[in-house]
């Protein structure tokens, strides 16, 4: 079965190379290579239309957004399986290996992400920080309760994009990434959530990505705070898309994501925001750490006394 592999592009020429290089070491090879560029300016696309691997495809696009350029190669995929790589980023020689023999082996299973190194960090790092959030090997399904709204959380975090390897007719069936608006953060969690919600997602903690956050990228660049992701702006897509027997499952989740959120929003002195997603998601559900997060929303004069009282009593 062949694989589909996608990368949207937008201005990486520095690093572009580097990815197609991973792509094209690949063990397994029964794979095309679609690059979607994003109506780049600096001569990344120059770079790709330059390999000769008759499996590339460059395709072209006005600037629109890395949901809008992941679609675009939905849309023309050939492939059984849909593998999506960022521009910046890198596969080790089995990913693709790896994933089409996990997925042909175990049918039921919609999508399979693997483990990563942050090239900005230590493995070490990265690994206490799985295992103090409870992100193991296993295969899960929201639909038969056997996960909580709080390891989704974690698991949502770890499936990303540039990791996961997933059946092109459930991505085409959730209707692929969110691309309205030109959406530059959460785009892919908009469509990873609706699997969760709805599928079997596995999980692989191997090392098979090299995530480069030492490189630029989009989140990254933004200013102030980050935004808010499609879903908590308005959940009505994602309440569409829930089966029923997990409607309470998706409130709680999007009352933790709101708490946390909100807490992003207080640092960043947007208490307006923060106010907002704790009335409208958390006003029956009541998460680890919403009363902080309302402290610091409602009434943040008083946290630096807050603050200061911890450090007198020596609270944690």
């Amino acid at each position: 079965m062949m694989i589909s592999v996608i990368i949207p592009l937008y201005n990486k020429a520095r690093f572009v190379q580097r990815s197609l290089d991973s792509v094209l070491r690949q063990n397994f090879t029964d794979f095309e290579l679609l690059v979607i560029d994003d109506g780049s300016t600096d001569g990344s696309a120059e770079i790709v239309a330059r390999c000769p691997d008759p499996r590339l495809k460059l395709m072209r696009q006005t600037n629109s957004g890395p949901g809008a350029a992941r679609n675009c190669g939905l849309r023309v995929a050939r492939g059984d399986f849909v593998a999506f790589l960022d521009a910046d980023d890198e596969w080790l020689p089995d990913f693709l290996a790896r994933g089409h023999d996990f997925l042909a082996r175990y049918l039921e299973v919609a999508a399979v992400s693997f483990g990563y190194r942050d090239a900005g960090r230590s493995l070490a790092e990265t690994e206490n920080v799985l295992d103090k959030r409870g992100v193991n090997n296993g295969v899960f399904n929201c639909r038969n309760g056997d996960l909580s709204p709080e390891l989704a959380d974690h698991l949502l975090a770890y499936m990303n994009s540039w990791s996961t390897i997933a059946r092109k007719n459930v991505v085409l069936k959730h209707r692929g990434f969110f691309d309205r608006w030109k959406c530059l953060f959460g785009e892919d969690q908009n469509l990873w959530l609706k699997v969760m919600l709805n599928e079997k997602i596995a999980v692989r903690r191997e090392i098979q990505v090299v995530f480069h956050s030492e490189a630029s990228n989009l989140s990254g660049n933004l200013a102030g705070p980050s935004p808010v992701v499609p879903y908590l702006l308005n959940a009505s897509d994602m309440i569409s898309a829930c089966p029923g027997e997990c409607r309470e499952f998706l409130n709680q989740f999007l009352a933790i994501r709101a708490v946390s959120t909100a807490c992003h929003y207080t640092q960043h002195g947007e208490y307006a925001v923060a106010r907002n997603l704790l009335w409208k998601y958390c006003r029956l559900r009541h998460p680890q750490m919403f009363w902080p997060a309302v402290v610091y929303a409602v009434f943040p004069w008083a946290v630096p006394f807050l603050r200061a009282g911890k450090r007198l009593f020596r609270l944690p």
